[in-house]
């Protein structure tokens, strides 16, 4: 194949839990019409994701896996409550010699593959939480800032499915310049979810709150890609247990 014949093509990067994707992708197509694809290319987000996230710095994998067995003795998994995402506070604060995430020793003592192994024994997917800055916003543990393809390559060795990535510590760096644009905007080229609202709490006004600023961008959301509303907070009885 001549080197002319490569120069209309646009390569994209994707990366699954298991393998990272190389695709091509024409670029006389237009624009919008190149981001769908490649958001439903990778098989990802085709239905909003549906689970349970921690939001907090108190977590262990006792509490992962009893909240998989409860998806599952509840039932909920068969509604489409797939994922069981960690969130901050899940890493030492310092990496191994090779320069890799290791699980904080004192609440993964099992390791993240061993817990991703026990989710998906379940039926279940496994999510991990990063940060685009040195540290995240907890602060006890490193960010991807600079290591983020060994990160990547890290998470998918483990065997996770879904990668929550926030932006913390990351010392004013922009990775490319979009003004004041909302995440909404332009995030379905990047992902297959974006953080589209501030931090939910527990209450009605908040969550109402949420539910207001997303109908301004509900246009954006479709399959392949999807508005994060902070996640939506509800209660459940699980086995008489309160969730």
């Amino acid at each position: 194949m001549k080197t002319s014949h490569l120069l209309p093509l646009l390569f994209f990067l994707i990366t699954t839990s298991s393998t990272v994707v190389l695709r091509f992708t024409n670029q006389d197509e237009p624009k919008d019409d190149i981001n769908r694809k490649n958001l439903i290319a990778n098989g990802l987000g085709i239905t909003p994701p549906m689970g349970w996230n921690h939001f907090s710095c108190n977590i262990d994998e006792k509490m992962i896996r009893e909240t998989a067995d409860a998806l599952v003795s509840s039932g909920l998994v068969k509604l489409g409550y797939h994922y069981v995402n960690i969130n901050d506070c899940w890493a030492e604060l310092t990496r191994d010699y090779k320069g890799n995430l290791v699980a904080k020793k004192s609440t993964f003592p099992s390791g993240i593959r061993a817990l991703a192994d026990y989710v998906h024994s379940k039926g279940l997917k496994l999510g991990i939480y990063s940060d685009t800055g040195y540290f995240t916003c907890s602060n006890t543990m490193p960010g991807s800032l600079g290591l983020e393809e060994q990160d990547a390559k890290t998470f998918a060795s483990w065997g996770i499915d879904y990668l929550e990535y926030d932006n913390c510590s990351n010392g004013e760096i922009k990775p490319t310049t979009r003004g004041d644009m909302h995440l909404a905007l332009w995030g379905a080229k990047v992902g297959n979810s974006w953080r589209t609202t501030q931090d939910i709490s527990d209450t009605w006004e908040s969550m109402i709150s949420r539910a207001d600023v997303n109908e301004v961008y509900a246009d954006f959301a479709r399959p392949g890609g999807w508005n994060g509303k902070q996640l939506q907070i509800f209660y459940i009885f699980l086995d008489d247990v309160l969730y």
